[in-house]
């Protein structure tokens, strides 16, 4: 097994419940293409889920409308019963249609009802942390969210989440969020290129919560750079290792959950974790967010 300073270190949640290792595993790309239907081949998909809790990973993000319910059944078959020390983070505020699309589903009935899919789909009487999604497809929304964090701390109340966290939001969404409910994670795009949430990263750190980023490697566009391109060939390393290492070394308060469907690539992601860039090549990352380099 691969031991948790190899896996970026440990994170503690602000409320000090759960503790895990910085880099996990996203289970997105389990489902099949475009995240819609199973994948081809369902025993590689559970080979991979295994061999990353093999590797130390006690962390994974995944949701019932991913499929939809494909990945929770694939983290079902693969991993139940599961290990006291495996955190399964969810996320509810959307669903799929046949069209393969993503609306939001943010009504009192269809987040209660997706908090029953998810208990139903992983096996679990309570669900460890589950986000808040809100936003649109290209970005969060400034739209109250009053209303639907409202339901899902009723739901924690009646013991069927144990954790809140958001999703795809603002730094004023955030504040609005706190009276209503303790937040332990926010989950936004942001990687080495997409930068615009420096300052609530510096700010969730100085709090103690936790922020996750989604597309840390560019989501659909994958991230192209000459400066990263330099700089894997300097560390003897992938470029998109270089990427999630930087995301690493940028607050250690960011944890990692990278997704893949391959065993060998599952492999290259947990070892960037043990990657360190120097101060130089560093300084030269850090300008891509800045447009300094191309």
């Amino acid at each position: 097994m691969t031991s948790s300073s190899h896996l970026g270190g440990h994170f503690t949640f602000a409320d000090g419940a759960i503790t895990v290792n910085r880099m996990g595993y996203g289970a997105m790309q389990l489902a099949g293409p475009q995240v819609f239907g199973p994948p081809k081949d369902e025993d590689a998909a559970v080979a991979v889920l295994r061999e990353a809790i093999a590797r130390g990973v006690d962390h994974i993000d995944t949701s019932d409308f991913y499929g939809p319910h494909v990945t929770n059944q694939l983290i079902r078959r693969a991993l139940h019963p599961y290990s006291d020390d495996l955190v399964i983070v969810t996320k509810v505020g959307a669903r799929r249609e046949a069209d393969k699309s993503w609306p939001a589903a943010l009504s009192p009935k269809e987040l209660t009802d997706a908090v029953h899919d998810n208990l139903r789909n992983l096996g679990l009487d309570a669900l460890d942390v589950v986000n808040l999604r809100v936003g649109g497809v290209h970005g969060p929304s400034e739209a109250s969210i009053e209303a639907p964090l409202t339901v899902l701390a009723d739901l924690k109340r009646q013991g069927l989440i144990r954790h809140i966290g958001l999703s795809n939001v603002t730094q004023r969404q955030y504040e609005e969020a706190r009276p209503i409910a303790e937040i332990v994670c926010v989950q936004n795009h942001y990687n080495l290129a997409h930068r615009d949430d420096d300052p609530m990263i510096d700010a969730l750190a100085a709090e103690g919560v936790a922020y996750t980023p989604f597309f840390p490697l560019g989501g659909f566009t994958p991230l192209q750079s000459s400066a990263l391109d330099r700089a894997a060939a300097a560390l003897g390393a992938t470029p998109m290792q270089v990427a999630l290492a930087w995301l690493l070394q940028r607050s250690p308060n960011i944890l990692l959950i990278p997704g893949t469907s391959s065993v060998g690539h599952l492999h290259e992601n947990l070892a960037a974790a043990s990657l360190a860039i120097p101060p130089e090549v560093l300084a030269e990352l850090n300008a891509i967010g800045s447009g300094a380099q191309g």
